[in-house]
């Protein structure tokens, strides 16, 4: 039974074997025929294919004729003039439904299709079967400000993974910046993201204050899109890693920032633990409900505090519902804490440090549903420096300093995925890449800045109005 063929793709043609066949004598009009039959077939095909330049050309040329020059170029000049006066009167649109649709087909035509071939059996991604051999369809391009999005429909075998791996040296085969490849609701294609330029090259300053904060979407940053990034606090717990100067404080305050209303409210209580002698979140401090620095023995105890506060909560809420729902009687806790290795693994007090781990443990394992969530940051993310750190389903990797860290606090194989923390350079303070629990792709963000004074007049304006005074002696 012969072979059917049964991998869609492009087939890349082997060059026949060199086998001696009878010779068939064709009369030499049937031969000019079936060229001039083939040939033009083929010219049918691409001007099907190719008409958005074949339709406007054939337009221009009837004009030509029928009508003449001066007629072209009159026709020429007022498309010329209604494209420069949608520009004019509405950008966004004209961007989005003329300029980059324009874009996307001149250099799918003129860069991707041209090379595609090539550039998948250099990378990797083409395969042989039956002797023939087959690379994966471009299905569409589309392209924005910073880059381009390539839909590619995947041969079989190849799972999304397999492009992860090779969207960096797809990005180099093209000529651009960074490559990630994520995954479609189709399980047959895959999307290649390719950046021409950094969309998250400018500081982004602090984010206005909702009235009312959003648990299920605090803003804290703005994504490669432009918009926004959201990040859900709500029933999470929030792990932050990056080195020296890699804006992990950027990531702190924008998320004090976004509960800030909450706090002025009594909606949010915040405990703040700043190990490195309260240098890093003094600045906030009448936005703290508790405040514990520099003294190992009075920070376990306040996280001792906060476990019996959520065993009394659990058993209040037991049977009643799965899920705490703040309110300014019981508010959301949050618990803040700036280097986290120096209260897990740095401490030489070792019955101190044994507490501290195992309150952190009963918090991160059973705090969520509760109401009470940790926010900690720290620079070495090895496992005997954090042996917790699967209990943080949400995680944010900043500038890191080797490959090998990324899978360490994003998860397995995130790098391959595109989470290239140990490339972010220092000159990006703020910028990281986010994982979520059960979602495979990392998401790209810079997180906003805020100065000294923005930290001072947010304490000013949103401050936490409390009958008792933080830990240490600091009074909010």
């Amino acid at each position: 039974m012969p072979l059917i063929n049964v991998i869609p793709g492009d087939k890349i043609p082997l060059a026949p074997m060199n086998v001696r066949l009878p010779a068939w004598r064709v009369p030499g009009w049937l031969l000019v025929f079936w060229w001039l039959a083939r040939g033009l077939f083929r010219l049918t095909v691409l001007a099907v294919r190719y008409w958005w330049l074949t339709g406007p050309a054939a337009l221009a040329l009837w004009i030509r004729v029928e009508l003449g020059g001066l007629a072209l170029a009159g026709v020429a000049l007022t498309v010329a003039a209604g494209c420069l006066g949608w520009w004019r009167w509405h950008p966004s649109s004209w961007l989005r439904f003329g300029w980059y649709p324009l874009l996307a087909r001149v250099r799918a035509l003129v860069i991707y299709r041209r090379r595609w071939a090539s550039v998948m059996a250099t990378c990797g991604l083409a395969t042989a079967f039956a002797g023939d051999r087959y690379v994966p369809q471009l299905l569409r391009v589309r392209c924005d400000r910073y880059g381009d999005e390539l839909t590619v429909r995947l041969l079989p075998g190849q799972i999304p993974d397999d492009w992860g791996q090779a969207a960096e040296r797809l990005a180099y085969a093209f000529r651009l910046r960074t490559g990630q490849a994520r995954s479609t609701n189709r399980p047959d294609r895959v999307v290649l993201r390719l950046v021409r330029r950094d969309p998250l090259a400018e500081v982004v300053g602090p984010l206005p204050v909702a009235e009312v904060p959003d648990f299920d979407g605090l803003a804290l940053g703005v994504d490669e899109e432009g918009q926004p990034y959201r990040l859900r606090l709500s029933g999470s717990h929030v792990l932050i890693a990056g080195a020296t100067g890699s804006g992990k404080g950027s990531v702190l305050w924008s998320l004090i920032r976004a509960l800030a209303a909450g706090i002025r409210s009594g909606l949010v209580e915040v405990w703040a633990f700043d190990p490195k002698g309260g240098m890093e979140l003094a600045a906030g401090v009448p936005l703290f409900a508790r405040f514990a620095y520099d003294d190992p023995d009075s920070m376990a105890g306040v996280l001792e505090e906060a476990v019996k506060r959520m065993r009394v909560r659990a058993a209040r809420l037991r049977g009643v519902t799965r899920q705490h729902v703040p309110t300014p009687q019981d508010p959301l806790l949050v618990l803040v804490v700036d280097e986290l290795a120096a209260l897990t693994a740095y401490i030489t007090d070792r019955k101190v440090r044994d507490r501290i781990k195992e309150a952190l443990g009963l918090l991160l394992s059973q705090g969520r549903a509760v109401g009470v969530h940790v926010v900690a940051a720290l620079q070495d993310p090895r496992k005997d420096v954090l042996p917790f750190r699967d209990l943080f389903p949400t995680r944010i990797g900043l500038r890191l300093t080797e490959p090998e860290q990324v899978d360490m606090v994003l998860g397995d194989a995130a790098r391959d995925r595109g989470a290239l923390c140990d490339r972010i350079p220092e000159s990006s303070p703020g910028v990281g890449f986010v994982v979520l629990d059960g979602v495979r792709e990392p998401v790209r963000v810079r997180f906003a800045y805020l100065t000294d004074d923005d930290i001072r007049q947010l304490g000013h304006d949103y401050r936490h109005h409390s009958d008792t005074d933080t830990d240490q002696g600091v009074n909010p």
